[in-house]
Order: C-alpha cells, then structure tokens, then sequence
C-alpha cells in the first residue's frame, strides 16, 4: 500500500468515530477514516428509525472530507466487529472521488484490504 497513506492515523481515527455510532437498531457499531489532501476525515453510522434516512460511516467520512474542500480521496479505512467492506451505496458515492482508492477493512482480530475498482469495477457514471 502506498507510503504516504497515514494507515495508524485512519485506523485510530475510524475507531474513535466508531464509538460515537447511533446504532441502536442494529447494535452494529462502524467507523470509517478517509484520507484526502493528506488529512484525517472520520465518520461513523448514524441509523434511523426510517430505515433510508440513516448513514453509513464511510459516506460520513466522506462527507467531512468534501465539506472541508478535500476531494481527492488517498485513502479509507472502515473498522467495525469483522473487517466490512463499503456498501454499494459507498461504493459508488467513492468512486466519485477515485475509482482506485485504496481500502483497508479492520476489526479486532483480522485485516483485510481492496482497492474499490476491485469492489466496484463498474460504477456507474453519466459519461458512460
């Protein structure tokens, strides 16, 4: 994986975020950490008792890092109880910012790494 991707740094800070999760529906807690411009932007799930309105951590993280003006996304990380990887949903709003982006799954116990092309390898894309 690249050199210049802060792993401990997201790692740390999608573990803090995921502490803050609002999951009291599903009881599953997740943090995500994107790296873009070379910061740490973090987010974590917020759920709803209408089911759509709720938010993944990677879109949260995301979303942070958009509204801080950072939008070439270096890298993501998401931890949670067994190493997750985004939802399609995440997947395609990631790929808006780079296709190829790195991602590193991370529980516990294990790690598990993807580039998105590899999750996604055909977002959609209204210049198709």
């Amino acid at each position: 994986m690249n050199a210049n991707i802060d792993w401990d740094g997201l790692k740390a800070a999608a573990a803090a975020a995921r502490e803050n999760a609002h999951a009291p529906y599903s009881c599953f807690k997740v943090g995500a950490a994107v790296q873009a411009g070379g910061r740490i932007f973090a987010g974590c799930n917020v759920e709803n008792a209408s089911y759509p309105v709720g938010l993944c951590a990677e879109r949260a993280a995301l979303a942070a890092a958009v509204a801080a003006g950072c939008k070439a996304i270096e890298a993501v990380v998401v931890v949670a109880d067994r190493p997750l990887t985004p939802c399609g949903m995440c997947r395609q709003a990631l790929a808006e910012f780079n296709p190829e982006v790195p991602i590193l799954c991370v529980s516990d116990a294990e790690e598990a790494e993807a580039t998105l092309s590899q999750l996604l390898p055909d977002p959609f894309s209204l210049s198709d």
